[in-house]
């Protein structure tokens, strides 16, 4: 009982963090993170990452039949149109004397939880998650799962936080604004068009 746990729990570990670490949210919560606090920011997409997991977790299988292929599509849709509307707001600074758009932690948190959890619902990760839990039960994926979004998040963070910290607050808004546009229009038109992308299917 005790080696099947652990080996589910490092089947859904590596799994789910090698997916997400090449995945569309880690690149917007790298994106995000050159503008916030970072505590702030891998608290909000950490607890939007267990929050994904838990659900994934609580729901099962059931999940995916539940939204069906279509409202999981129109989720995708809701995440690209929320990232190109904050890539807007993003742009809306001054050049001169501008000040790095930290907020306070507050703030911080309710960005990241809100866009990595717009975009991890539906996504391949927590889809992949749904699958694991008949296989290597709720707990393996659920505590495998979590830490291993977790740890990603932090990864994300640290290395936002760190371009951040090398370019002109300008420079980091023109950045972050392309970022977030880039994966926001990519996500959009995956949404709206999942076949037009066969090969990119496995990482979105």
């Amino acid at each position: 009982m005790a080696g099947s746990l652990l080996y589910g729990f490092v089947v859904v570990f590596g799994v789910v963090g090698g997916l997400e670490l090449i995945d569309r949210t880690s690149f917007a919560l790298i994106g995000l993170s050159a503008r916030l606090r970072p505590f702030g920011a891998w608290l909000g997409g950490a607890a939007a990452f267990v929050a994904t997991t838990g659900i994934a977790v609580a729901v099962g299988a059931a999940l995916e039949g539940f939204l069906g292929g279509g409202r999981i599509e129109w989720l995708r849709v809701a995440g690209g149109a929320f990232l190109i509307g904050y890539a807007a707001w993003v742009l809306r600074g001054h050049d001169e004397g501008e000040a790095p758009a930290r907020t306070d932690l507050r703030g911080a948190f309710a960005a990241a939880f809100l866009t990595i959890f717009l975009l991890e619902l539906g996504d391949t990760t927590m889809i992949f998650e749904i699958v694991f839990v008949p296989s290597f039960g709720w707990l393996a994926v659920l505590t495998a799962g979590a830490l291993a979004l977790v740890t990603v998040a932090a990864w994300d963070v640290w290395l936002g936080h760190r371009i951040g910290l090398r370019l002109s607050p300008a420079t980091v808004r023109r950045v972050v604004a392309a970022v977030l546009f880039v994966v926001g229009a990519f996500t959009l038109a995956y949404g709206l068009a999942p076949s037009a992308f066969p090969s990119l299917s496995v990482v979105l």
